[in-house]
């Protein structure tokens, strides 16, 4: 095994990440045709409504009782990076701010001092499925940071850069760039308080597609960095030499260079790397405070002022089906990107 390997480890549900990210919640629903009000076609008989994990069929209702999704609930103290590779997001939030995404498109929000939104996931196809495809990664806030104002950037698929590489033989490597430094590009957090808006704290966050039979090799970066490499797509690969099979995660050093071989299959990753804030993390939920009287401080703050309340007509709200892709943000200026 190299240098470069810490460990490899199987992957579990929400995905194990390093300092400074808290985990990566990963969905792939095959959700069915709708029903015509953003609903699956096929009813939800038989699901525990309002806590549906189970994958029946290859979806869940989540928490969600007539669309998929996640109805209004608090977020403090850390910040979710929202990857919507396929399928809709319809984002709602208590600073009156709200948005559709999805099919490739980026949203980051940093929850500071606290800030209620809704994360729906809204059938619009009524005569095909609507599969999604979405990974949330929620990545800590230090001290100093956890009380900032929350804030709530897009970063759309048409504006994200791509990372090319064509190895010897040909075969190509691509790497969406959500964020970090690769070859010449460098990209930060749209948000301003972010831990990742530093580009000291070495954060970067990858989408790696690999042909079939490519080679790779990631470039070493600060060797204080933690840096984690997840297999959710394709057949084993080689990494250093050793095998990796899929849907499995290597911890790597990040101060040393790693070379991917790939198989007989395309192959797609996530990529996460970040300086560990190196703090005492408590966490109560959807609270992620430093230490545990923190959370009760914060949770009671939530109870006095619903940070802010919920300006909109459902918990679970969604937007008219005929709209595009859009971001309204709290100041009032709005994005169309249809």
């Amino acid at each position: 095994m190299s240098n470069s390997i810490i460990r490899i480890e199987r992957l579990q549900f929400p995905w194990q990440t390093q300092d400074p990210f808290l985990f990566c919640a990963f969905h792939n629903d095959k959700f069915p045709k709708g029903n015509g009000k953003l609903g699956p076609s096929t009813g939800t008989a038989g699901r525990a409504i309002g806590s549906d994990f189970s994958g029946k069929d290859g979806w869940s209702m989540y928490h969600g009782d007539t669309v998929p999704g996640f109805p209004a609930h608090p977020h403090v103290g850390f910040e979710t990076i929202t990857i919507a590779e396929k399928g809709l997001v319809d984002h709602s939030d208590s600073l009156g701010a709200a948005g559709r995404f999805g099919n490739g498109d980026v949203q980051w929000m940093t929850a500071g001092g606290g800030v209620q939104h809704c994360e729906m996931f809204p059938l619009l196809k009524d005569d095909e499925e609507n599969p999604l495809l979405l990974f949330q990664i929620w990545l800590n806030l230090p001290s100093a940071s956890k009380k900032v104002d929350p804030y709530f950037g897009m970063l759309w698929h048409e504006d994200i850069p791509i990372y090319h590489h064509t190895d010897n033989g040909g075969k190509k490597t691509d790497v969406k760039v959500v964020a970090g430094e690769l070859g010449d590009i460098k990209k930060y957090a749209p948000a301003p308080d972010s831990f990742a808006a530093n580009p000291e704290n070495h954060v970067a966050v990858w989408m790696i597609d690999m042909e079939v039979d490519a080679e790779w090799t990631i470039p070493a970066a600060d060797a204080s960095a933690n840096r984690s490499l997840y297999l959710w797509s394709g057949d084993s690969v080689e990494i250093e030499g050793a095998e990796v099979p899929n849907m499995h995660v290597v911890k790597l050093k990040a101060g040393e260079e790693t070379t991917i071989k790939n198989g007989s299959q395309p192959a797609k990753f996530l990529f996460l790397q970040g300086k560990p804030i190196g703090e005492p993390v408590a966490t109560y939920g959807p609270f992620v405070m430093n230490s545990n009287q923190q959370i009760q401080e914060v949770m009671m703050e939530y109870q006095r002022t619903q940070f802010g309340g919920w300006p909109w007509p459902s918990h679970a709200n969604t937007h008219d089906p005929a709209r595009g892709r859009f971001a309204k943000h709290a100041d009032g200026r709005v994005e169309e990107k249809g």
